[in-house]
């Protein structure tokens, strides 16, 4: 049973810093390649980064020299480093899995930024 489970949104003030965690399992995470999505209200969900199996990049361009993503696949975890926070980050960010054609989705992990 494929699980991908978000952690690490919430409140912060603009100009601040968090970290998204996604926990994998349920499939072999070091062939997945990996990503983050958001969704604000109102808006269609949108790719912010993904980390492809041997590592390398790619960001949307409203996130680049912000947010870096990574993953660990000693723990099958994918990260997302949030910093300068802006208010028009405020959203809810899914982790996503492709692995052989095949698209796994998280709940999501809400992330507001507002002083």
């Amino acid at each position: 049973q494929v699980r991908l489970v978000e952690s690490g949104g919430g409140l912060v003030q603009p100009g601040g810093s968090l970290r998204l965690s996604c926990a994998a399992s349920g499939f072999t995470f070091s062939s997945a390649v990996m990503s983050w999505y958001r969704q604000a209200p109102g808006k269609e969900r949108e790719l912010v980064a993904l980390v492809r199996t041997y590592g390398t990049t790619n960001y949307a361009d409203s996130v680049k020299g912000r947010f870096t993503i990574s993953r660990d696949s000693g723990k099958n975890t994918v990260y997302l480093q949030m910093n300068n926070l802006k208010s028009e980050d405020t959203a809810v960010y899914y982790c996503q899995a492709v692995r052989l054609g095949v698209i796994y989705w998280g709940q999501g992990t809400q992330v507001t930024v507002s002083s």
